[in-house]
């Protein structure tokens, strides 16, 4: 029986002549054709515009839309995004949202992740797409909603008629239109296509491998504010991979999440709505139990020789956790409370309000606790200092 990893499985020969033609020709043919003739600020403008709808629509739309169901989008928004999507040539909305939803289930498992970052930069980044590995069949099972989804269908049924006629109507249109149809083609057709192909790529391959992981190492996805500015804030990604119903990856304020933000001013002219957020608390919870982690590793890693001068601090760190864990308890009660007012009707503005105060308590006790445990680790010598 043939493996999920088996080598052996066949080539995908158009995904091969796709990306490596693609990309060879845009690394000789431009630089060539720049030799000899000037680009338009048409064509520049053009590369530009449609990059970045390109990117909206795979971060905006395939992703956070339709793969993770985060919020819910005017019909013209869909068509924006499904359109622009299939220029991307990176499959159709059902195909790419139903594989994103195994990876995200079986996330760093080598046989079923269809592209795991536990077999390498090449597989995750481009090699999983180059052969037809069984961990990344079709198998649309989880996906039930999109197959009900008739905007998803039709493109789906005329997927390649829809890429096909994006990527050379536009361009040619635009050209057309400009007076300058190769520049045109050139730089909003093929460079246009290989940047969209390797800013989405480095998803799937250096937001696992390169960054922090500030709210759960139980996987390799990690945050990047660099990667995160090329691909519309997707490079937050271990916020992403624990909170992935979350209609934002770049939660704090100054983190840059353009699809976040185009998603939030949708909904102030009601094209987008019913946008999910994860509770503060839960957030903050997650940040909490990564720096306990990281503080008892911390101690864990000094010599035997300074044990001792240290009990002091497993003291205090001991006690934290003590509030940490009643900060825990008192959100859960609040949360059964809340839930059965709500459930027998009883809630009214006057409860809401106070239910509401008491979940911001909770969640600016939770914060203040996790700044006293950066100062607690912060305390802690590392190990050649303790040892010196």
């Amino acid at each position: 029986m043939t493996t999920r990893v088996d080598p052996n499985s066949p080539k995908n020969w158009a995904a091969i002549i796709v990306l490596f033609g693609t990309a060879i020709a845009a690394l000789t043919v431009i630089p060539a054709y720049a030799w000899f003739h000037d680009f338009s600020t048409t064509a520049w403008v053009s590369f530009v515009v449609l990059a970045i709808l390109n990117g909206m629509s795979i971060t905006g739309g395939y992703h956070r839309l339709w793969a993770h169901r985060t919020y819910e989008a005017h019909w013209l928004v869909r068509l924006v995004f499904m359109v622009f999507g299939s220029m991307t040539l990176q499959n159709s909305i059902l195909i790419w949202a139903s594989g994103h939803r195994t990876h995200h289930r079986h996330v760093d498992d080598p046989e079923h992740d269809p592209y795991s970052a536990k077999r390498g930069f090449w597989f995750s980044h481009m090699g999983w797409m180059l052969k037809r590995y069984e961990s990344g069949a079709d198998n649309f099972s989880n996906a039930p909603d999109l197959l009900k989804d008739p905007l998803v269908m039709f493109q789906h049924k005329h997927y390649y008629a829809l890429a096909w006629g994006t990527n050379l109507g536009i361009p040619l249109l635009i050209g057309f239109l400009a007076g300058d149809v190769w520049g045109v083609l050139l730089l909003s057709g093929l460079l246009r296509l290989v940047w969209s192909h390797q800013t989405t790529f480095f998803i799937n391959s250096l937001a696992h491998i390169w960054g922090r992981r500030p709210y759960t190492d139980d996987n390799t996805a990690r945050d990047n504010d660099l990667l995160a500015i090329f691909t519309y804030g997707e490079g937050y990604h271990n916020y992403h991979h624990l909170f992935q119903y979350d209609y934002r990856n770049g939660v704090r304020w100054y983190q840059l999440d353009a699809t976040k933000w185009l998603i939030a001013s949708l909904s102030w002219v009601g094209l987008t709505k019913n946008l999910k957020r994860c509770p503060k608390f839960a957030i903050e919870k997650a940040r909490a139990s990564m720096q306990f982690k990281r503080a008892q590793e911390k101690l864990d890693a000094q010599p035997s020789t300074v044990q001792v001068q240290l009990e002091a601090f497993k003291e205090r760190l001991s006690l934290e956790y003590d509030h940490f864990s009643k900060a825990l308890q008192d959100w859960a009660k609040l949360k059964e409370a809340w839930y059965e007012d709500t459930k027998n009707s009883f809630k009214n503005g006057d409860t809401m309000k106070t239910y509401k105060a008491r979940f911001k308590a909770l969640e600016r006790q939770m914060k203040a606790q996790r700044k006293r445990l950066q100062a607690l680790v912060a305390e802690v010598p590392s190990p050649r200092l303790a040892m010196a």
